[in-house]
């Protein structure tokens, strides 16, 4: 009898850009080969151009990276251009360690153990399912309920809040 020894062979990896709006039980995910500055750039103008394009401010909740910066605008679009999203976006940032905070890290999860459970074979691939996946979730209109509130952030996060009496 002959062994076979497996060996893994790694296909390469994906960044996924997340956004969702909990409360609409809407979301995007764009399968994107790099998480670079220019990237998330790119991702902010579909998201002001296309996703949301007669509103006039756009609240996100966004985790530290470091491409999370309105500047990313500036190292990938003319000055003009980088002004004309940067005036529609407003971002709000987790604290750190605090990922759990963001929303889309849930949505994350689910996408996680309903479809990024395996390994793909390629892009393509990859790409459907998690279409589908998200095709499915927004035509449910799945929706997070969040149950984290004032009373809870201020006794999990008092060295953030200040001091009040009731």
């Amino acid at each position: 009898m002959e062994r076979y020894d497996y060996e893994y062979k790694r296909n390469g990896t994906r960044n996924l850009f997340m956004f969702c709006e909990p409360k609409a039980g809407w979301r995007h995910v764009e399968v994107a080969e790099r998480r670079t500055a220019v990237d998330f750039a790119h991702q902010m103008r579909w998201l002001v151009d296309d996703a949301y394009p007669h509103t006039e401010t756009i609240r996100l909740v966004l985790d530290n990276l470091n491409t999370h910066k309105l500047g990313s605008l500036y190292d990938a679009f003319e000055p003009a251009e980088a002004r004309r999203i940067a005036k529609t976006l407003v971002f709000h940032y987790t604290p750190v360690h605090g990922r759990w905070l963001n929303m889309a890290e849930i949505e994350l999860s689910v996408l996680s153990n309903q479809c990024l459970n395996r390994r793909f074979s390629d892009e393509v691939t990859l790409k459907r399912e998690v279409s589908t996946l998200e095709r499915e979730r927004n035509e449910a209109v799945a929706a997070i309920d969040w149950r984290f509130s004032t009373k809870h952030a201020r006794t999990k996060l008092q060295h953030v809040y200040p001091a009040y009496s009731d």
